[in-house]
């Protein structure tokens, strides 16, 4: 089962069908997948299920219906145990940011955490969940496939947020903290965090 969110509600890509209230279900071989955004956007439904035949087929079957954005991004943690996080589109979030060129995934993680917070010195340590979320660009819809690595770094200097990329405040958060500001942050963060 994958999980695809479109703002905070799941698109779900599963092979089961179960009847719900407040979720729908359609096919994956004939969804109008504009249609569910639209609805999921407009309407008090919760959540939609995409209902494929084959598990190893369902991520796949999906990414073919928008165009793909591949990004990578760090859950970063200092010498204190605090997670590092960016404050964006009024929101608390994880720094990552779309591939370039011919980077490695794990290489833009590392970039672009380093762009977004201006912390160096870092480490991956392990692999973390793929995340995944439908965005509007340019009247388009795109589905961005986020790849995450757990990260340390001991760097102790100036946070400095991009300010070109709407970053507003970078702060290293304790677990207190990152509870609250799980209050206003994303579903696919939460996942992470």
């Amino acid at each position: 089962m994958y999980k695809v969110f479109v703002n905070d509600k799941p698109i779900i890509l599963t092979t089961k069908v179960e009847k719900e209230k407040h979720f729908k279900n359609y096919l994956m071989r004939t969804v109008n997948i504009g249609k569910v955004i639209r609805e999921l956007n407009a309407t008090d439904l919760k959540g939609v299920h995409i209902i494929g035949k084959n598990k190893d087929k369902l991520l796949k079957s999906f990414l073919k219906k928008l165009p793909n954005v591949i990004a990578g991004g760090g859950k970063v943690y200092n010498d204190k145990g605090e997670i590092l996080f960016i404050y964006r589109n009024d929101k608390w979030d994880l720094p990552k940011g779309k591939i370039e060129g011919k980077e490695s995934i794990e290489e833009t993680s590392l970039r672009e955490v380093e762009e977004e917070t201006k912390v160096n010195g870092l480490k991956i340590v392990k692999p973390l969940e793929t995340t995944y979320h439908i965005f509007k660009r340019n009247g388009r819809y795109q589905l961005k496939i986020t790849y995450w690595f757990e990260m340390t770094s001991t760097y102790k200097g100036k946070l400095v947020p991009q300010e070109d990329e709407g970053i507003t405040k970078v702060e290293w958060l304790s677990p207190k903290q990152i509870k609250k500001a799980m209050e206003n942050s994303y579903a696919n963060i939460k996942l992470l965090v």
